[in-house]
């Protein structure tokens, strides 16, 4: 079996022998026929609203208004929304003053060159782009979350008379799917906010699983947040593998998305078929750019591997681990089983920062042993975080079999951000 995988900014050759191979699991979103362009279904959308008043209507008479938007670590295609959204802004109110407010959540800030790589040169000369800095910037006091949790929530969002947000809907691993509220919370949160949110005990319920919504104790907070801050419309893209635009979904924070997230999952949904060796990817850059990242496909490939089997990881890691406190917690284990009962113990409002990643991350590598595929990442790196390396596929592959036997089963998950596996 032959076939060719995401990895970093390119696609990569594999070959399985056909005597293992199983099968491939992969989201419908390969197969879909869109229709029309990528820009005529973004202004569909806009021109059809879900529950909501289109945008135009809702900027009349309004002075300030901030747009949240994804940040480095989201392969939201921004070169072709944020114009069509200011354009139609500023063909409503040629006055409003806009501000662009770049939902980071937990992570690090997204430099100027990633902003330029995002929007294009001309709009980040021109419009006035805020990088949120949740352990930095000053908060609105919003109260409590449902779970507990002081609710903090970026100034800029919240001293708005308009507060709308653009991101992209994909299956998400503990908080259901991305999208909608996931622009509030993390994305413009206090990291205070966010890690009450992301406690250990949330991260365990059986509920905050790849999408599911109903019952998910950190899809009800997300939707508290959003609503408190008065997220009033959004315009949600869903994308195939190649990052093109294949669905649009605008209106309402809550009907859209739910619209949206209704779309992922009759396209990505997948049976499961269990295998002794499990191939996957982040579906390349930029999400398979760190370690913090790459957790994501793991849960895919997790959900289809047998107990005791191998899980192969092909990701860049340009960025390294992607979380300076996700890193330590992982390499200062004795080992995940240990890691895992020690975050069992941490009360909500404890809650380390980037716990959730390392806690998942234990729960895969207590369950299966990890091999990252990179010719970018220092070694080191990832095997003081209790996975094992390998610079190509092959030598991987060869690996896993070595472990596992020269009759073992395989699959493979092409892109493991892009599939619901049940």
């Amino acid at each position: 079996m032959k076939t060719n995988i995401p990895y970093h900014k390119s696609l990569i050759p594999i070959e399985i022998p056909d005597k293992n191979f199983v099968c491939s699991l992969v989201s419908h979103s390969e197969n879909f026929k869109r229709n029309g362009s990528e820009q005529e279904i973004i202004e569909r959308a806009l021109d059809n609203p879900i529950g909501s008043q289109s945008l135009e209507e809702l900027v009349r008479g309004k002075r300030r208004m901030v747009i949240i938007s994804s940040d480095h670590t989201r392969p939201v295609p921004s070169r072709i929304t944020m114009p069509i959204i200011l354009r139609r802004v500023r063909e409503a109110n040629p006055n409003i003053k806009i501000t662009i407010l770049i939902a980071t959540g937990f992570h690090r800030p997204t430099t100027r060159q990633e902003l330029i790589d995002r929007y294009g040169e001309e709009t980040v000369a021109k419009e006035n782009i805020v990088v949120h800095r949740s352990r930095d910037d000053e908060m609105a006091d919003l109260g409590t979350l449902p779970s507990g949790g002081k609710l903090l929530l970026n100034k800029v969002a919240i001293d708005t008379e308009l507060l709308i947000a653009e991101g992209f809907i994909e299956a998400h691993f503990f908080a259901g799917f991305s999208g909608g509220r996931k622009a509030v919370l993390p994305g413009i949160a206090s990291a205070t906010t966010v890690m009450a949110n992301h406690c250990s005990e949330f991260i365990a319920d059986p509920f905050a699983r790849t999408g599911i919504l109903a019952d998910n104790p950190i899809h009800r907070d997300m939707l508290y947040a959003a609503a408190k801050a008065k997220l009033a419309f959004i315009l949600n893209v869903v994308i195939n593998a190649k990052k093109e635009v294949i669905a649009a979904f605008a209106g309402d924070s809550q009907e859209a998305h739910v619209k949206g997230c209704q779309f992922v999952l009759n396209l990505s949904q997948v049976k499961r078929n269990p295998t002794d060796i499990v191939i996957t990817t982040n579906g390349g850059y930029p999400l398979d750019q760190n370690i913090y990242q790459t957790v994501k496909g793991m849960t895919a490939a997790e959900a289809n591997c047998k107990a005791g089997g191998v899980i192969i990881m092909v990701a860049g890691l340009s960025d390294g681990h992607g979380g300076e406190s996700f890193y330590q917690m992982m390499t200062e284990a004795q080992s995940p089983q240990q890691l895992l009962e020690e975050f069992s113990r941490i009360p909500r409002n404890e809650t380390k920062p980037d716990q959730w990643e390392a806690q998942i991350l234990c729960r895969i590598l207590s369950k299966h042993k990890v091999i990252m595929v990179t010719d970018i990442c220092d070694e080191q790196l990832i095997l003081g975080m209790h996975m094992e390396h390998a610079k190509t596929f092959d030598e991987a592959l060869k690996r896993a079999f070595g472990l596992k036997g020269a009759n073992a089963t395989v699959s493979l998950i092409p892109d493991g951000v892009s599939v619901i596996v049940r």
